[in-house]
């Protein structure tokens, strides 16, 4: 298991910050995510939900991520469906 505390957005742009230089916005996770298979995606979902199922704290910065973290996933999840019934 990792010890890794950050989430989903924090993560991604970590990664794309040492690839390309500079943070992913959410809009450019999003659109990456369409580029994974079927199985790949439902597993990111799982990973991602269990994420949000965890405890939050109540501070300002805890409560923004928080949103933008649920705007995301709702936008992965839609992502995912319109794939799934391209069947894609």
């Amino acid at each position: 298991m990792s010890s890794d505390d950050r989430d989903f957005i924090e993560r991604a742009e970590s990664a794309a910050e040492k690839i390309h230089g500079e943070p992913m916005t959410t809009e450019e996770i999003a659109k990456n995510f369409a580029l994974y298979g079927l199985q790949k995606r439902a597993e990111a979902l799982e990973r991602f939900d269990a994420e949000l199922r965890g405890e939050i704290d109540s501070s300002p910065h805890s409560l923004r991520r928080r949103v933008q973290l649920m705007a995301l996933r709702k936008k992965m999840g839609g992502v995912h469906q319109a794939l799934c019934k391209a069947r894609r």
